[in-house]
């Protein structure tokens, strides 16, 4: 029995080493982001994650391109600030951004810096470990690490937003802690691998926290470090998954895909005859039952490329050719 319980506290320990050291390669790569400069950034400065708009951020490349939430930094061709943890600070543009998502990519000027590793946001399960790092409630506790497990997935959360019904779907669940310094910090399964990015944007309750599928911005974070830009294209519309629907109308009825909801003006659904209430069933032969896996697609293309959309429109199915635009 004794040998027996050594060899279990042995085990123990050499795993919880292991976690340790993974966690210690994470944590290098979490930044602090704020929308002020040089700020009081402190937690004894009433509600100041709130108000300056503090957050955390991922690096992804060694020459600085960031991950951060849309709101934590602000949209496209706006500027915010990174804080490096040896106290550099530096101003950020940010080169793409998208509030449906609340994510951003920002670039500092800056080499020789520890990038996160990706994990595959797809293969999570529930009742996974997982850790989230940022910066909770202000720069002094940047960098905290809490842990928790994947609590559900592809979940969908309503809220309002500047008097406007939002969705966000497609969202990992977790009941490891995430605050508001949180938002935009990396979600980390025991690979030591990111698979989400942290949003306390739409936390609804204590105990429950939200994270975005990595996978979304995966082919974009490649663009950019492969060809130095990133030029979104687009379809043109505004679709929901399949488990929104009850939340729209329940007379809607379809196995699987995802439903238009709306379609831009001058876009190229507009102008190949694409209507509100048609369902998308699969792209270029590939499944489509999240509104995630047809972005992921979509931004793995350029402006300009084909793409074919097979179509299901009063119970009857057709393909269509798009030429995909830039946004």
């Amino acid at each position: 029995m004794q040998l027996g319980l050594r060899g279990v506290v042995y085990e123990k320990k050499e795993n919880n080493e292991k976690i340790t050291s993974l966690l210690e390669n994470c944590i290098d790569s979490v930044v602090g982001v704020s929308k002020v400069k040089e700020t009081n950034s402190s937690i004894f400065y009433n509600d100041g994650v709130k108000k300056l708009g503090i957050g955390s951020g991922v690096v992804v490349s060694e020459d600085g391109y960031i991950i951060t939430n849309e709101h934590v930094s602000g949209g496209k061709n706006e500027k915010c600030y990174v804080t490096l943890d040896d106290g550099k600070n530096f101003t950020a543009n940010i080169v793409w951004s998208d509030s449906g998502l609340d994510l951003s990519i920002i670039k500092i000027n800056a080499k020789g810096l520890k990038s996160a590793r990706f994990g595959d946001s797809n293969d999570i399960k529930i009742g996974e470990t997982i850790y989230a790092i940022g910066n909770p409630i202000g720069f002094e506790f940047q960098k905290t690490v809490t842990s928790g497990i994947i609590s559900a997935t592809n979940r969908t959360i309503k809220f309002e937003e500047n008097e406007k019904t939002i969705f966000m779907n497609n969202l990992i669940q977790t009941d490891a802690s995430i605050n508001p310094g949180n938002s935009g910090g990396p979600l980390i399964n025991l690979d030591g691998n990111v698979v989400g990015i942290n949003s306390v944007k739409i936390t609804s309750a204590d105990g429950i926290g939200f994270a975005i599928p990595i996978n979304i911005v995966k082919p974009i974070i490649e663009k950019l470090k492969n060809d130095g830009k990133f030029e979104e294209p687009i379809i043109g519309i505004f679709a929901y998954d399949k488990n929104v629907i009850p939340y729209l109308n329940n007379s809607i009825k379809f196995e699987n895909g995802i439903y238009i909801a709306n379609i831009l003006d001058n876009s190229p659904a507009k102008n190949i005859g694409l209507k509100e209430g048609d369902i998308i069933a699969r792209v270029d032969g590939k499944i489509i039952n999240k509104m995630i896996d047809l972005r992921e697609y979509v931004y793995s293309k350029n402006p300009g490329d084909m793409i074919t959309l097979a179509i299901l429109r009063d119970k009857k199915q057709f393909e269509i050719k798009l030429e995909l635009a830039k946004k």
